[in-house]
């Protein structure tokens, strides 16, 4: 089965290098609009979406995301927050004499809101001919990404996404290859994968890399990323963010 909608989603990949064209004010418009279709719980959109415009502030932006200088020269830079002040705040503006406190269930909601419409963005961007590329180092540094984008209590950065438009090395660069269906899809109730399937499943998955090794890959990856400085102060700054929902 194909359509153009599946021929794009299967066609979409991350984007770090954008050409000088801007993104222009209506198709600027036209992302966020499809941001705010996006499915939502009970029609809240829980969440606040920050235009970043301010150069300094996206260069500090850059800086406290893992030091990734391809963000400053993003056409167009979104913030997705997960926000859990709004309803209360109107709650008790509409005479609600004491609503409870968010808790983690509200913020794990809020987060999902957030990434759901930060999707759609990045889906009406494709329909655009303009990349995109999250940044989940988004959740790095609470203290200064908290200073420097004014967050209060209940508000949390759920991911930022930048957008522009490809070079034609962006273009042609291939998309890596996915997990099969098998690897992440299990009927009814969770399986774990044996060990065997998983070397399957990381094999075939790393089948356009030269000379895939499976140990050597996972050894890798997991110093590069999960067991990295970075990915331990997200954990530590991600702490840090939860104590308001605790």
């Amino acid at each position: 089965m194909d359509n153009e909608i599946l021929q794009a989603l299967r066609a979409r990949k991350s984007v770090r290098v954008f050409t000088d064209e801007p993104v222009t004010p209506d198709e600027r418009v036209a992302i966020l609009q499809a941001a705010f279709q996006a499915p939502t719980a009970g029609n809240q959109q829980l969440y606040t979406i920050l235009d970043i415009t301010d150069p300094a502030l996206k260069a500090t932006l850059a800086d406290l995301c893992d030091h990734q200088p391809f963000i400053e020269k993003a056409k167009l830079c979104l913030v997705f927050l997960a926000d859990c002040r709004r309803w209360p705040r109107a709650y008790r503006a509409a005479g609600v004499a004491a609503p409870r406190d968010p808790g983690p269930g509200d913020l794990l909601l809020a987060m999902a809101d957030a990434c759901i419409a930060a999707q759609n963005a990045v889906t009406a961007a494709e329909s655009l001919g303009i990349g995109s590329c999250y940044i989940g180092d988004v959740l790095e540094n609470a203290e200064a990404m908290r200073k420097a984008l004014a967050l209060p209590s209940h508000v949390v950065p759920a991911c930022m996404v930048v957008f522009g438009r490809p070079t034609d090395q962006q273009k042609a660069r291939k998309k890596p290859v996915r997990f099969r269906e098998e690897a992440v899809v299990c009927e009814n109730t969770y399986r774990d994968r044996t060990e065997a399937q998983l070397r399957e499943d990381f094999t075939l998955r790393g089948a356009d890399l030269p000379e895939f090794d499976f140990d050597r890959y996972l050894q890798a990856f997991c110093q590069r990323k999960y067991d990295s400085d970075f990915s331990r102060e997200m954990s530590r700054s991600a702490a840090v963010y939860l104590k308001d929902f605790m």
